[in-house]
């Protein structure tokens, strides 16, 4: 899906070029970083691969168990697969569960097997975990069916809406509804703190907190009822949840397997607003970004929430420097420009003199970046103030932006932001505020030329050079720790006013350096294409 737009902003094309490589420059240490580690989600991701699901009756999952057992009995080094697919060859069980389920009474114990019986145990792990990648492919391509028997929307951008009651019995039907009523895209977001678990819930859940639990059984009642809802309206609703936190690796998984279609999975969304590890991020970003990437799945970056933090004008720069990172992350991993849902928000302080005009030259700066990249169009937030009235104008004068501007994916705002958790009601009214503008100004794109040297080319100009200025500091820098110069700048507080050493953060135990030899059949597969 592209919502490419006729370039309307005089930008130099070689400042574009120079902001692009210093990204590629502030990337590539952290990419080869992640390359050196592995991380306790990875391995359990790649067991969940292999077919192993479920929980024990305390509801710990046994791709626990097993990593944890593992891990103590001969350490995670060179992977989880070798000394589990070496112990299922020795007859310590007949399956993967029951394996797991020893492990978890102590009863079975691993060793890292070498020669002919380590080749033995890797080609046996390849074949397993090869079986949960092609269900991904399968996944893939019954999407693709789907969407001709059905048809997209015929509108862009498409309008994305939030459910989320903690109970995934009352927001399938929540769901159902705000799609009859307008929405392509349903988000499910996640219960509060779920990104702070370092397991994956298991079955369908009821008593999530400002959201429903990401879990495997969630996705598949979720994608059934919307599947139905497809097929009564004519058009593919999308489904979205949220790969991120400390078993991203794992969702993106599970998302792949039960044919979720959008997945926020931003590069530093966690470190920043989760104190979770840098190096525990990037490493678990990079393996489900190749998920995502085999999967077909669209990512949604989150550049929007360092607008919550600091200064949605002084900072906005930042937001540029961070989507043309996330771009340079999703592409080394394998996602192609339709996949790149890229963050940025409607949040300048609407008392500030000229800043819709403000607005307008952001989001034009990021339309004429990335043209072929679906960017995801954010709400205001930050400056609701539980006026509704207020609210709703705001949400007009957002909606406005992203018809003038083409953006690919609209969050519907909310007037009672900030006031409850949206009634039906509220989510009624604000999609026919979308849809108001959309049909009276959705065309505005072909009439909208600022003039060249006006304030809105010389505002997106300013924020691109500032941009470049920061990657160009970035890269300049170097650390005395020898991390790469992006960790750096992450510690010093450049992202959202956040300060977030390499050293430091939530999950750094669950991070281990790849030694010579490491074996990881899901990361072959993922990097080289293959299905067997």
């Amino acid at each position: 899906m592209s919502s490419r737009v006729k370039p309307v902003l005089d930008l130099d094309p070689a400042t574009v070029r120079k902001a692009r490589s210093l990204a590629r420059k502030a990337g590539r240490p952290v990419v080869r970083m992640a390359q050196e580690h592995t991380t306790v989600s990875v391995e359990r991701a790649t067991l969940r691969l292999a077919g192993l699901a479920g929980a024990d009756h305390e509801r710990v999952p046994w791709v626990n168990h097993l990593v944890d057992r593992v891990r103590a009995d001969v350490g995670l080094e060179h992977g989880v697969t070798t000394p589990v697919f070496d112990a299922l060859r020795r007859g310590e069980a007949e399956d993967l569960l029951t394996l797991a389920q020893k492990s978890a009474s102590g009863s079975v114990s691993f060793r890292l097997p070498e020669g002919r019986e380590a080749t033995r145990a890797q080609k046996a792990a390849r074949s397993a975990v090869a079986r949960g990648i092609r269900t991904i492919d399968r996944q893939r391509a019954t999407r693709d069916r789907l969407i001709r028997r059905h048809g997209d929307p015929e509108q862009r951008p498409w309008i994305y809406l939030i459910v989320a009651t903690g109970d995934i019995y009352e927001d399938i039907p929540q769901a159902q509804a705000a799609a009859r009523e307008g929405a392509d895209i349903i988000a499910v977001i996640r219960s509060t703190g779920q990104s702070l678990l370092d397991y994956v819930p298991e079955g369908a859940t009821r008593e999530g907190y400002a959201g429903t639990y990401a879990t495997q059984e969630n996705f598949r009642l979720m994608r059934a009822a919307l599947d139905e809802t497809s097929k009564e309206l004519g058009r593919y609703i999308r489904l979205t949840n949220y790969a991120s936190g400390l078993c991203m690796p794992e969702i993106a998984t599970l998302a792949g397997l039960e044919r979720l279609d959008m997945m926020l999975n931003d590069s530093m969304y966690g470190i920043l607003f989760r104190d979770i590890n840098p190096v525990r991020t990037f490493v678990d970003q990079r393996f489900s970004r190749q998920i995502h990437a085999r999967a077909g799945i669209i990512i949604n970056t989150g550049e929007d929430n360092y607008l919550t933090t600091a200064d949605a004008v002084e900072a906005a720069h930042t937001v540029t420097v961070s989507q043309l990172l996330n771009e340079y992350f999703a592409k080394e991993a394998g996602l192609e420009d339709w996949q790149l849902g890229l963050g940025h928000a409607f949040e300048i302080n609407p008392d500030l003199p000229d800043s819709f005009r403000m607005e307008l030259a952001h989001a034009l700066l990021a339309r004429q970046l990335f043209p072929d990249a679906p960017l995801k169009w954010m709400p205001p937030t930050k400056h609701m103030t539980g006026d509704v009235f207020r609210g709703y104008l705001l949400d007009g004068f957002f909606n406005l932006v992203g018809a003038m501007t083409g953006q690919g994916i609209l969050l519907v705002g909310m007037m009672t932001e900030a006031v409850v958790t949206p009634f039906l009601s509220d989510r009624d009214l604000a999609l026919q505020n979308v849809r108001y503008v959309l049909n009276a100004a959705g065309g505005l794109t072909e009439d909208f030329h600022p003039p060249r040297d006006g304030f809105i080319q010389t505002r997106a100009r300013q924020v691109l050079g500032e941009a470049v200025d920061l990657l160009d500091q970035i890269v300049s820098d170097s650390d005395t720790a020898g991390d790469p110069p992006l960790l750096a700048a992450i510690a010093d507080g450049t992202f959202g006013l956040m300060k977030r050493p390499a050293d430091r953060g939530k999950g750094l135990d669950g991070v281990v350096r790849r030694a010579e030899g490491y074996d990881n059949p899901a990361v072959t597969l993922l990097e080289t294409g293959e299905t067997k």
